[in-house]
């Protein structure tokens, strides 16, 4: 059997690869690193994630947290990973980031029917069954080749960013202190306290804070999603504080009152000697983030062991190129999944690999096709990237407003409707064969 060829090593390409293994399909997977990275790469390994709070909330309650459980009970090779490698957070699945990504490339190269190949892809490969997952930051001439595939349907591009790191010996928590929103949970997060003059002092800087130059993996468009702190803050004076300097829920132990404003760092590796700042992104010069960050009580001294960074993101005009089983609708042989077909998120895009993956086994193996239902998380995504109906395509997070609504009514506000969607997608789920 002609093995199937799958272009990126992400999430997306790591899961599809799997999941094609696991059926007998014999898989080329062909992965750019080490000889070459995107600006956003630092590892060589597979599934690599920019955050250890990547794959968000775990609850079911949340859209997110439903994909996940559905994942998990499809075989997901991520989510097995990413569970063998979870971190505390409260309701997050949160993981050591360089556990998993350790993980999933073991398990990767040591399946029997997958062969790693450490190349740069430039072309489509004009022959065979092509499954495209080389994420978002897509290098120059594979985008290149793509966008000539698809000439007259014009590629888009938004900013990504990714939050500074800081050595947890480095904070001061005598001024710090650790504590989870309203106390939920276990106290997972470091707390920095600020009253309005620092808050004033802090947003007055920031927000004439010198920009990095751009590079030609950017431009000056801006993702509502991951919207860099700098940008949020020129907004208004207390934009920062309905966000992600939200003081609600905390109070400082050292005066038992809420702060004016809190800024909020997480675990972002198991030993707990890494903190991201959350909300954080950010397109800051390196000096400037040392500077102004520096201002924030508990990071007077803060050692940087990453900063903040910003790039472009490349997706396709999907409603109108892909179906629901993420194939070319002109030629069903070449799929793609991933970011790059407008699934906003890692969960998101390991989802697709898998969606993907499946109904490309079964056309290999002569079976009928599963249609995911609207219902559940999966079919959802499947289905919003391949809605011919709309107009303005944009990137989009799992979320409950994809699905179809409930036929009945639920009483008891939000998290119990969102519970009820979530047990009715569990079961439909549940009565498919796959």
């Amino acid at each position: 059997m002609e093995p199937v060829i799958v272009i990126g090593a992400g999430l997306a390409g790591s899961e599809a690869a799997w999941q094609l293994a696991e059926r007998n399909i014999p898989v080329r997977l062909l992965e750019m690193k080490p000889h070459k990275r995107t600006p956003a790469h630092q590892a060589d390994t597979f599934g690599e994630l920019v955050c250890s709070n990547s794959l968000r909330s775990d609850q079911l309650e949340n859209a997110v947290g439903l994909l996940k459980e559905e994942l998990r009970r499809s075989g997901s090779l991520i989510m097995a990973c990413a569970d063998a490698h979870r971190v505390p957070a409260g309701g997050a699945l949160a993981v050591d980031r360089y556990g998993f990504s350790q993980a999933v490339t073991e398990r990767i190269r040591n399946h029997p029917n997958i062969t790693v190949e450490e190349a740069e892809v430039s072309e489509l490969p004009p022959e065979g069954d092509v499954l495209v997952a080389s994420g978002p930051l897509t290098s120059g001439p594979l985008a290149e080749a793509i966008a000539k595939r698809f000439e007259g349907h014009e590629a888009l591009h938004f900013f990504d960013a990714a939050a500074p790191l800081v050595s947890f010996e480095s904070i001061d928590m005598e001024t710090a202190w650790f504590a989870s929103r309203y106390d939920k949970g276990t106290p997972d997060y470091i707390n920095c306290p600020m009253d309005r003059a620092q808050y004033e002092a802090f947003w007055t800087e920031l927000c004439g804070a010198k920009e990095a130059v751009l590079h030609g993996f950017e431009d000056q468009s801006v993702f509502e999603g991951c919207m860099p702190v700098e940008v949020m803050a020129r907004r208004g004076h207390d934009t920062l504080c309905y966000g992600p300097l939200k003081p609600v829920g905390l109070r400082d132990p050292r005066t038992g009152k809420e702060p004016y404003a809190v800024v909020q760092l997480r675990k972002d590796n198991a030993e707990g000697s890494i903190y991201n700042i959350v909300g954080f992104q950010t397109h800051l010069t390196f000096p400037e983030q040392r500077r102004v960050f520096g201002m924030i009580p508990g990071l007077q001294n803060a050692e940087f062991l990453r900063y903040g960074v910003m790039h472009r993101n490349t997706y396709l005009d999907s409603p109108r190129l892909l179906n629901r089983y993420y194939q070319v609708k002109d030629e069903p042989r070449l799929v793609f999944a991933g970011q790059m077909t407008g699934v906003e998120g890692y969960v998101e895009s390991a989802a697709s690999g898998f969606v993907a993956a499946v109904e490309l086994a079964r056309r290999r193996l002569g079976l009928p096709p599963v249609d995911f239902p609207r219902e559940t998380a999966l079919g959802a995504l499947a289905c919003y990237i391949s809605d011919g109906t709309v107009k303005d395509f944009q990137p989009m997070n799992v979320n409950f407003g994809i699905m179809p609504p409930l036929e009945r009514k639920v009483k008891g506000g939000k998290r119990l409707r969102n519970a009820a969607l979530a047990e009715r997608a569990l079961e439909a789920l549940g009565k498919l064969e796959f």
